[in-house]
């Protein structure tokens, strides 16, 4: 009798998160695996264990220690040994959604991609730049993953101080109407309302200033309230088809038709503040949730109330620039409002115009393989 790989062995039944089942695989099994280039995948599994991600909650699958011992032996693997060392150090499960009624078994998730914009700004406004980037207000109070507070809607995540209460922040359009006030207060100016909505949908950006510098903006909070797609507002209106709706073209019509625009993007009542910081590393993305600059190609978002950050996942399908790769090795280093489930992850490609077209053609099923740590004590 073959012997099920990992916890599965003192497991009391199937091991779940989420909706999903984990279904024991070997890695051999899996087509193509490790991919043509583990050792990227080794270097941003170790940029992402330097990392200084926040608490997440303690039901989160893999085990801290487990994962924390990985991070160890991972020193001292050469690039070489990349492969070797993902198939030696964890088990594979794969990501499976049971039959539900009238939905049948589902063992194929969704991939979207995103990536940092390079947008033009100033660090005064002009007639050239007129959307403020507002830093993080001094009354945000953000709460834990699972934290709720009395008397507010438990779906917030983040309130506003007022004295010693807590009140639901402003959503979108307040904001924008001057519900801040002095607590607005802008780092820079981006030329117009949709270059700061692209922004703040990505969560991060470089910033070309007129003299030439280039500056990094990053995520420092937000309102707490939901998060709605602008570009499914849009096809839901008829303004524009689903089939090839891509970055490019809603933001092209959101500028087209400015008054019908402003109404929809005020509509995503979720607003993002920022911090400004220095380009250190051309090459990487800037830092994702988990702490650590996220890697093109590499770094993946996923629902952080059911995987810790940290964890390789072995994606089963053709993803961008891949080539004939069968799949690719990739690290949870990352989240987002809208990536919720056990099988929805949204890569991160990389900085500018190029990886911005290469994000917005990628809405794809692939498959989830997700690689849990050996115990850390255990001597298989």
């Amino acid at each position: 009798m073959l012997a099920l790989p990992g916890p599965a062995l003192h497991a009391a039944g199937p091991l779940r998160v989420g909706e999903a089942v984990l279904e024991p695989v070997l890695p051999a099994s899996l087509p193509g695996f490790p991919g043509t280039d583990a050792a990227a995948a080794l270097d941003a599994f170790r940029r992402t264990c330097a990392g200084a991600p926040p608490p997440q909650l303690p039901t989160v699958a893999g085990p801290l220690e487990d994962l924390a011992s990985a991070c160890r032996a991972a020193e001292g693997v050469s690039a070489e040994g990349a492969g070797a060392f993902f198939a030696a150090r964890f088990d594979a499960y794969r990501v499976v959604r049971p039959a539900d009624g009238a939905n049948p078994e589902r063992r194929l998730g969704f991939l979207t991609g995103y990536f940092e914009p390079e947008l033009a700004g100033s660090l005064t406004r002009d007639a050239d730049h007129t959307a403020p980037v507002l830093a993080r207000p001094d009354d945000l109070v953000t709460f834990e993953p699972g934290e709720t507070r009395p008397g507010l809607d438990p779906a917030l995540r983040a309130a506003r101080a007022v004295g010693d209460r807590l009140e639901p922040y402003p959503d979108r359009a307040a904001i924008e109407d001057g519900a801040l006030a002095e607590r607005g207060r802008p780092l820079l100016y981006l030329r117009d309302a949709v270059d700061l909505f692209v922004l703040q949908v990505q969560g991060s950006g470089r910033v070309r200033l007129p003299d030439g510098r280039s500056v990094r903006v990053l995520y420092d909070g937000r309102n707490g309230r939901p998060y709605t797609s602008v570009g499914k507002l849009i096809v839901a209106e008829g303004h524009l088809p689903l089939e090839g709706l891509t970055l490019a073209r809603w933001t092209a019509w959101l500028r087209d038709n400015p008054a019908e625009g402003r109404r929809l993007m005020r509509k995503n009542a979720s607003y993002i503040f920022f911090r400004l910081a220095e380009v250190k590393d051309p090459a990487l993305g800037p830092p994702g949730a988990a702490g650590a600059p996220l890697a093109p190609g590499r770094s993946l978002a996923v629902d952080a109330n059911l995987w810790r950050y940290g964890l390789p996942f072995w994606l089963e399908g053709r993803l961008p620039g891949g080539g004939a790769e069968a799949g690719r090795l990739v690290v949870a280093a990352d989240t987002g409002s809208a990536i919720v489930g056990p099988a929805r992850g949204d890569l991160y490609l990389g900085t500018g115009g190029a990886a911005g077209v290469a994000a917005g053609n990628l809405r794809d099923a692939v498959g989830f393989v997700v690689l849990l740590p050996k115990p850390a004590a255990g001597g298989r």
